[in-house]
């Protein structure tokens, strides 16, 4: 059996009513639309008038618009749109020097990594900025070179460290440690083990 979504109509009794003429509903219809028309074109009126003395209030209340202009970077040269009272508020955190919002974070991560004195974080970000801006961007290779000399160094100052030189057992010949030594094979020990039993 399939289901039929659609309700089937019931027939219905027939009877005679008697319906209004059309004409008459039409024009009810047709006199309440004028009547909400009327009564939509008042509502909006009213609402514009009240809309414009709103706006004059608006525009008494309404502080001036401040003028934007490019602050560059002191450090990484970026340049972005601030008003005069940003800049003013911005030099006056970062020791008198203009500096952007990323190199804002950069500070603040510099002065959690130096004991939190604001001035040597900027000091120490404006000389890193330098750096880079000197040789990093102008030059990429030799960035990436001077990367990789830092890594050697810092790497052979790990390992001349007294800490990982050592001079327990457990370091090979390269000094570097390793597992559990032993000090001659086991095999002769286990070909002795079975002579005896047999």
């Amino acid at each position: 059996m399939l289901f039929n979504p659609l309700p089937t109509p019931t027939p219905t009794p027939t009877t005679t009513h008697n319906k209004p003429p059309k004409l008459s509903i039409d024009r009810t219809i047709s006199d309440i639309s004028m009547e909400f028309k009327a009564h939509e074109t008042l509502i909006k009126d009213d609402k514009i008038n009240n809309d414009d003395k709103d706006n004059n209030r608006d525009m008494e209340v309404l502080p001036a618009i401040s003028e934007v202009e490019d602050a560059e970077c002191e450090c990484c040269g970026m340049s972005e749109e601030c008003t005069p009272e940003y800049v003013r508020r911005v030099r006056e955190k970062n020791c008198g020097r203009m500096v952007c919002g990323l190199c804002s974070e950069a500070v603040k991560e510099e002065m959690g990594k130096n004991g939190g004195s604001r001035e040597e974080a900027v000091r120490a970000h404006v000389r890193a900025c330098a750096g880079f801006n000197r040789v990093g961007r102008a030059f990429p290779v030799l960035c990436q070179a001077e990367a990789m000399r830092e890594i050697l160094r810092n790497s052979r100052a790990k390992s001349l460290s007294p800490r990982d030189r050592g001079g327990t057992s457990n370091n090979d010949k390269s000094g570097t440690k390793c597992g559990i030594l032993r000090s001659s094979s086991c095999i002769p020990a286990i070909s002795k083990a079975q002579a005896q039993r047999d």
